[in-house]
C-alpha cells in the first residue's frame, strides 16, 4: 500500500516522544482543497475507527481510512534532512498534476475540489 522510510518513521518516533502524550497513531488522510483539489492531511490520533487499516512502519503505526486508500496507493513517506533543515516528503505516484507550491495534488480518478491560490 505505503512505503515509509526508516528516517521517517525515526523523525515521527521523536516527535510522538516530544509531544509527550504516550503512544499515538499516525494519520494518513486525502481532503479536497488546494490548487490542484486534494491535499494530504499528517496528524497524530490516539484510537483507530471502524473504517481505518492499521499498518505498521519501522515501530510507527499509520492509520488510512479505507475510503482514501486507492489515492495513496504506492505512496512513500521520507525525511530529507540538509542545512537548512529537515522536512517530510511525500511521493505519490497516482499523482498526475501537483500545485505550484507543492501542497495539492490531483489524480486520474479523482479531481477532489480545486480552490484559488
Amino acid at each position: 500500500m505505503i512505503n515509509v522510510t526508516e528516517q521517517a518513521a525515526l523523525q515521527i518516533k521523536d516527535m510522538i516522544e516530544q509531544a509527550g502524550e504516550g503512544e499515538q497513531y499516525v494519520r494518513l488522510a486525502v481532503k479536497g482543497g488546494g490548487c490542484s483539489g486534494l491535499s494530504y492531511g499528517l496528524g497524530f490520533d490516539k484510537e483507530a475507527g471502524e473504517n481505518d487499516q492499521v499498518l505498521g512502519f519501522h515501530g510507527v503505526k499509520f492509520l488510512i481510512d479505507k475510503q482514501d486508500a486507492p489515492v495513496l496507493e504506492g505512496l512513500k513517506i521520507d525525511y530529507k534532512q540538509s542545512m537548512l533543515g529537515g522536512g517530510f516528503t511525500i511521493d505519490n505516484p497516482n499523482a498526475i498534476a501537483t500545485c505550484g507550491c507543492g501542497s495539492s495534488f490531483r489524480t486520474a480518478a479523482n479531481t477532489g475540489t480545486p480552490e484559488q491560490c
